[in-house]
This record gives C-alpha cells, sequence and structure tokens, in this order.
C-alpha cells in the first residue's frame, strides 16, 4: 500500500511523512514553465507526495532546504522535472523539459484535487486520531502507470531496502538527468523500450531475480496499453494489470494507489500488513488478509485511507520472529 511497512526500521516508509523543509520556496531558474494553485482545503506537500519516494535516495525523487519538493517523470510528453512548494495558502509549481505542460495541467490531481477526504468516516478511535491530526492527507493521482509499477515490481518478496537499491542503480544507470537545474541530481526513469534492452547480467547486479525482472520486461512490451489504466476503474485497471504475468493484486494495489488515487484499493498479500491492521484494530497480531478485510468492512470505498491512517500512527506489534535476511545476489 501506498504506506508499505518496512520492519527493518519499524517505520511506514511510504505511508508516512516525507519530510519537507520548512521555508517559502523561491524562484528556481530560467528556463521554467510556471502555475500557481489554490487548494480548496489544507494539503501537507509530505503526506501527500510521500508514498512516490522509493528510499530516502529515490534519483527520481527530492526534497530541498527551501521546503520544495522535486519529481523527475517521464510523461506521454517526454521527460519533465516539477517542483512544488507551498507560497502561503497557495502551491507554486515549476517544470521544466517536453512534459512540463503536462505536468502543470495535472498538478491539482497530483496534489488530490480529486480525492474526498470529507467521504472519510473515522470508524475506530486509533483511526479517529490519526485522521483529526492529519487534515492535510490528501491521495494523490499521477496518472502515470508504469513509474509506479516498475519500482512494485522490485519490491516484490523482497525488503524495501534491497528493492530501493535496485530502483537507484537501474534509474541511475539506463535514465537519463532530468531536464531543469537538478540534472545532475534528479533522473528520468529509463523508456521503456530502455528498460527491455537491459542485459540480464545487469539485472543480476541490481539485486534483481530472473522472476522479477522478467515481469517487467512483459511489462514494458505492453506499456501502452498499462498507461491506459491510468483512466479506469479501479476493478478494471487491476484487471488491466494482472494481465500480466508476475503482477497480482499486492502489485497491482501498490500500483493503483499512485496513478490512480483510489481510496479504496487496499493491499493484499503482504506479509506484514494483516498484522498491523489486526493488531491496531483488535490486538490480533496474528490476522490473515481476510480478518484483515473485515476489520476494514466499515470503511468500504476507503480502505486504502484507512490503512495510511493506520500506518501512520506507527502502532505496530513487538516483533518475535528474527528479521527478513537481507540479500544482494548481484554478490554471488
Amino acid at each position: 500500500m501506498a504506506g508499505r511497512f518496512d520492519p527493518l526500521t519499524r517505520a511506514a516508509v511510504r505511508g508516512g511523512r516525507t519530510g519537507v523543509p520548512a521555508g517559502r520556496g523561491s524562484t528556481a531558474g530560467a528556463g521554467a514553465t510556471a502555475r500557481r494553485w489554490s487548494p480548496e482545503g489544507p494539503v501537507d506537500l509530505g503526506l501527500v507526495l510521500g508514498p512516490l519516494r522509493r528510499g530516502a535516495h529515490d534519483p527520481t525523487f527530492r526534497t530541498t532546504p527551501d521546503g520544495s519538493v522535486w519529481r523527475a517523470c517521464r510523461t506521454p510528453e517526454g521527460p519533465g522535472t516539477l517542483r512544488v512548494s507551498r507560497t502561503g495558502a497557495e502551491i507554486g509549481a515549476e517544470a521544466w523539459g517536453p512534459g512540463a505542460d503536462w505536468l502543470l495541467a495535472r498538478l491539482p490531481a497530483l496534489l488530490g484535487a480529486e480525492d474526498d477526504p470529507a467521504a472519510f468516516v473515522p470508524r475506530h478511535r486509533l483511526v479517529h486520531a490519526s485522521h483529526r491530526s492529519r487534515p492535510g492527507l490528501r491521495l494523490t493521482r499521477t496518472g502515470l502507470v508504469l513509474e509506479s509499477l516498475i519500482p512494485t515490481v522490485l519490491e516484490q518478496k523482497v525488503t524495501a531496502e534491497e528493492a530501493y537499491r535496485a530502483w537507484r542503480r537501474l534509474v541511475r544507470q539506463y535514465g537519463e538527468p532530468a531536464p531543469g537545474p537538478l540534472g545532475k541530481e534528479l533522473y528520468v526513469m529509463p523508456e521503456p523500450r530502455t528498460w527491455a534492452l537491459i542485459p540480464s547480467w545487469d539485472w543480476h547486479r541490481a539485486g534483481v531475480d530472473a522472476k522479477r525482472s522478467a515481469t517487467i520486461l512483459r511489462a514494458v512490451r505492453v506499456a501502452a496499453r498499462l498507461e491506459e489504466a491510468a483512466a479506469m476503474d479501479l476493478p478494471e485497471a487491476a484487471r488491466r494489470l494482472e494481465a500480466i504475468p508476475g503482477i497480482g493484486p499486492w502489485t497491482s494495489a501498490e500500483t493503483l494507489q499512485r496513478s490512480n488515487g483510489h481510496p479504496d484499493a487496499v493491499t493484499t498479500g503482504d506479509l506484514h500488513l494483516p498484522g498491523i491492521v489486526g493488531f491496531a484494530l483488535a490486538g490480533d497480531r496474528d490476522a490473515d488478509d481476510a480478518a484483515m478485510l473485515d476489520l476494514l468492512a466499515p470503511y468500504a470505498g476507503q480502505r486504502h485511507r484507512a490503512v495510511r491512517l493506520i500506518l501512520l500512527t506507527g502502532r505496530t506489534p513487538p516483533r518475535r520472529t528474527p528479521r527478513m535476511p537481507r540479500g544482494d545476489i548481484g554478490l554471488l
């Protein structure tokens, strides 16, 4: 879920709030296309955009001391860099590259304008407290499927640290410097054809096994069809993604939470999540997917939001088993 729990750090690494330094974003430089937008309610940039960050050193995502959040994207119009910052009640944005106009046109959706937090009604004391303390939580909608799908596939069956390391290596090696002033720090992920041409030994050096790399290769061959899922309803979009061998409910939910911003895209098949939700809502650390879905039934239509709010509390069952071992097949 866009709040995946990392047992190594005991923190909600994507459901948690990405730290955005306090500050007033300043003009970043020449050559940018700019836009200002006034949201109807509070928007916390760290909470809204945090799920898009794949680890502290994600080459496609940066925060800067002036309070700005930067994203490098491969849009349908080409590579683009987006910088977002808050100035009072307004959100300021600047963009560079061929994808600049595309990114700015979709700025409100990215910052949760299509989300309806008023539709959520807390049913548990813990959820109510989390909801009340985070009025700026909105669910992002990027409109880009592949940029969320590929790193999600990399996260299958491995620790977050291993997946983030693979993402960093592959994007820096095969992507391209992002347009704009942070081009030496930000990278745009590879285009579909480039992913398809990565040799097997470089997947191996990045620590990606043959099963995950094969899933990505199958996905990029039908990239255009997968991108169409960003405009679909949740069931239809999930069917489109899960038609690819190697993409199941866990992967499709994790992807569509970001690309489609769907409030009910609850993740099943996760190693830790059922126990976290079960423990938080019912004291049941041994809950399975069925028990978790029963507990989330009162939030039908808003189950993803409920899970994010639970993860943001940091309430987790005490550890009683060894940590999942870290591995790196690139060293073998």
